[in-house]
């Protein structure tokens, strides 16, 4: 089965800064892989450049056994890499529904399932995409790119600025997609202890570059590693 993405030696940046420098990695079908590394370390460049956003500078991306290095972003969106991006940019003058019919694509996730793995946009489903919290318009954000029935799903940051019950409720939607649904993901985090457990491998990057690649699990129990690359202490390890 081939890989559904391949990253090689890939180096891509804004204008004529370099932010990432030769980024290898693949992702296997059906498994999650979270994205760590401290503040400005290139996390949400990479995401940029998976789905197109940014210049290529070398290396090449293949998904589902396709390059798409040249390809533009809405052909990669077409072809099956759905996208969270940071600002979640939902469609605020369309109400939740609309939100999610205007860009639904055949396939498993119907509105029935999105509204079962989201009861809120359930509630909500009538109300118009700025009348939601910003929690909500997280779980709008997602839903809508579940919504596209992806092959992939890139999600940047999606539980930053919430509130813990918030945060608690995508958490446990977020495991139910990854691991009962087995969406393939790439989900950027900063809480390395709260993305690990729901991820099948991690990579941290540093500087642009991969600095640790392996297992969630055992960077979950590599407390040297976090506190020197991710600044965790000891005891958030666990």
């Amino acid at each position: 089965m081939a890989d559904v993405l391949k990253l090689q030696g890939v180096s891509a940046g804004y204008g004529e800064a370099v932010v990432l420098n030769g980024v290898s990695f693949t992702l296997q079908p059906g498994t999650a892989l979270a994205l760590l590394g401290r503040n400005g370390v290139g996390k949400t460049t990479l995401i940029n450049t998976i789905i197109g956003l940014t210049r290529m500078r070398g290396g090449s991306i293949h998904f589902d056994g396709r390059d798409v290095t040249r390809q533009r972003p809405d052909e990669r969106a077409r072809a099956g890499i759905g996208w969270v991006p940071q600002e979640r940019n939902i469609f605020k003058s369309l109400t939740v529904e609309e939100n999610l019919t205007a860009i639904m694509r055949p396939g498993k996730w119907g509105l029935e399932e999105l509204y079962a793995m989201f009861p809120r946009l359930a509630e909500r489903k009538r109300n118009m995409g700025n009348q939601l919290s910003g929690g909500e318009q997280q779980m709008l954000a997602i839903a809508r790119a579940l919504a596209t029935n992806p092959r992939l799903l890139l999600l940047d940051e999606p539980l930053e600025g919430l509130a813990p019950i918030i945060v608690d409720e995508l958490l446990a939607a977020l495991r139910k997609i990854v691991r009962e649904e087995k969406m393939s993901a790439i989900i950027v985090e900063q809480s390395a202890r709260k993305i690990l457990p729901l991820t099948d491998h991690a990579i941290v990057l540093e500087r642009g570059a991969v600095a640790w690649e392996g297992p969630s699990a055992d960077l979950a129990q590599d407390a040297d590693t976090l506190a020197r690359l991710l600044g965790v202490a000891e005891k958030s390890a666990a």
